[in-house]
Order: structure tokens, then C-alpha cells, then sequence
């Protein structure tokens, strides 16, 4: 196994929160951004985001577009292509789902499901079971908002209140009608970095011990830059934890540069796909967005349960 990463070492005592993510909300109004793009344009297209955004925060940008222009170019100077990072998570993810749906998912399990949206949007999961584990403050909101978009609660969609650094994630799902000897596919999106790496390890143990055959993983990870990395590099991933530590969500945790093929077969996973930010650029930004920046502080991983 891994020594402490960097993010370990700094990382202060493990602490319960007690309100509603306010980074949840922020991604989601980066995908709110991205789906006002045309069609031939975007990235991603989430057409419910918009409604997880408190209304105060749309009138300022609808009164004041300039100076809102503004502050998101400010954010874009301390975290150069987190943006853009985002959505082209949001899009791998997607065909993730849908690749799966398709391959004879019985199970998808979102693990800090803060706003998704893919149970209400991606038609091929409609017959499929879908748990969305989150803290119970945040997934109070989304049961609420989900009501008020869809007039009802999907039949297939299960809320699963969990705390992952304070509950048994087993226990809670167990108790919603989890079935451990189902194909499942297990989706962590802006998820890991903000866990102590022992609750990574138990979340990940848990997986590989009571999932069906041919169940899976994918989720995204801040990367540990070598010390020999830029400055510009450096600087960004200091105003990242700085940000999310003034909004009480603190970055904990990041796998080192090269290391997670090590890192996913030690413990238990094979058919290990990893995604720099060099091979989603390519993937994804094309043509008009040919010359949008990503984050390399951010890659995506999927792997198979072995």
C-alpha cells in the first residue's frame, strides 16, 4: 500500500459536517454554463442543473452579467481548466453509464451523488436500480428539487442518506435493497479528494468484497504532481485546497502522479483505464474547443472488481 499522500500530512482533524454542500452546487452551475452552449459546442448537457442553483445567485448573474462574467474569470485564474475538467468529467462519466446500461448493468451505486442527475436524464438507466448515497443535508435539497422537476420520485431511484466518513456505508445500503451479487457499477464524481484516504481504502474494500461479477468503478482524482512540476502547477493546487478549505469541504486526499494502476490492482481491481488530462482534452475538445485548457491537477480512472 501507499504511504500518506500529501494531502494526508496536511489535512486537519476529520470533522462532521453539518450543511448542505456548497460545492455541489458549484459544479452544477458549471454544467449550468456549459449546456446554455450550442449543441455542436458543448461538452456535456445537463438541462435539470440549473434548477440545484439558489435563486439569488441566478438574478445577480442575470442583473449583473459583467461583473459576474468577472468572478467567473477570476476562478478561472485560480484554477486554470477546472472548469473545463469538470464537464469533460461529466461527459466520460456519462458514456461510462451508458456503455454499462448497455452491457447488462443491473446496479448503479453514486457515492456522493450531491446534484447529479443521470437517474433523470440518461434514458438507458430508467429500468435499471439506482442508489444515490449522500450526506443527509445535501440529498434532503436534491430529494426535494427532484420532486419539484419531476412532480414525483422515480421508482428506481433509491436515496441513501450516508455521512462516508461517519456511517456504515454496507449497513445503509444493505438496509435499501442493495444486492451484493448484482452487476454494479459504482460512480464516484468529485468524490475521493475530499475523503480521509482510510475511508477511500474501506469504500473501495467494501466494493470489491459485494459486487457481482463483472462490477466496476469509475471516478475522478486529484493528481500528485512530482516536485518538479511547474509553478504555475504548484500555485493551483494551492488555491484549490485554500478554496475548498474556506467552504469547508477540504481537499484530503490525491494519488500520485503515475501510481494508479499500482494503487487500483494492490487493492483488488484489474482492467484499469486511466485518463490524464492530455488524453481527455483529446478525447473530447475539438473543433471550436480545440483551444479550451484543462486541469492537469485532475484525472479519471475506471476498473473492473476483481
Amino acid at each position: 500500500m501507499e504511504e500518506p499522500n500529501d494531502f494526508t500530512k496536511s489535512s486537519e482533524k476529520n470533522m462532521k459536517r453539518n450543511e448542505p454542500s456548497k460545492m455541489a452546487e458549484r459544479i452544477a452551475l458549471i454544467r449550468v454554463g456549459e449546456s446554455k452552449k450550442p449543441e455542436s459546442e458543448r461538452i456535456c448537457y445537463d438541462p435539470y442543473a440549473i434548477r440545484f442553483i439558489r435563486p439569488e445567485i441566478l438574478e445577480f448573474a442575470a442583473r449583473n452579467p459583467e461583473k459576474y462574467k468577472e468572478e467567473i474569470e477570476q476562478l478561472e485564474r485560480l484554477f486554470p481548466g477546472l472548469a473545463n475538467s469538470a464537464v469533460a468529467r461529466v461527459r466520460y462519466f456519462d458514456d461510462i453509464v451508458k456503455a454499462s446500461a448497455n452491457d447488462g448493468l443491473e446496479q448503479l451505486v453514486i457515492l456522493g451523488a450531491g446534484y447529479d442527475t443521470r437517474a433523470y436524464r440518461i434514458k438507458e438507466l430508467k429500468n435499471i436500480r439506482v442508489f444515490e448515497v449522500d450526506h443527509p443535508d445535501t440529498q434532503q435539497i436534491k430529494v426535494k428539487k427532484i420532486n419539484e422537476i419531476l412532480s414525483s420520485l422515480p421508482d428506481n431511484v433509491v436515496y441513501v442518506p450516508v455521512d462516508l466518513e461517519f456511517d456504515k456505508l454496507g449497513q445503509r445500503l444493505a438496509e435499501s435493497g442493495y444486492d451484493i451479487t448484482e452487476k454494479t457499477l459504482f460512480v464516484m464524481e468529485g468524490l475521493v479528494m475530499y475523503l480521509q484516504p482510510e475511508t477511500v481504502d474501506e469504500i473501495l474494500s467494501f466494493i470489491g468484497h459485494n459486487s457481482g461479477s463483472g462490477s466496476a468503478i469509475v471516478f475522478d482524482y486529484g493528481t500528485l504532481r512530482s516536485e518538479n512540476a511547474e509553478e504555475n502547477e504548484l500555485e493551483a493546487s494551492k488555491n484549490i485546497r485554500n478554496y475548498t478549505k474556506q467552504h469547508r469541504e477540504q481537499i484530503k486526499f490525491g494519488i500520485r502522479e503515475g501510481t494508479i494502476e499500482t494503487f487500483l490492482s494492490e487493492r483488488g481491481f484489474f482492467k484499469i483505464q486511466n485518463l490524464t488530462c492530455e488524453d481527455y482534452k483529446k478525447a473530447y475538445f475539438h473543433g471550436k474547443n480545440k483551444d479550451r485548457v484543462v486541469s492537469n491537477l485532475i484525472s479519471f480512472a475506471y476498473a473492473v472488481v476483481e
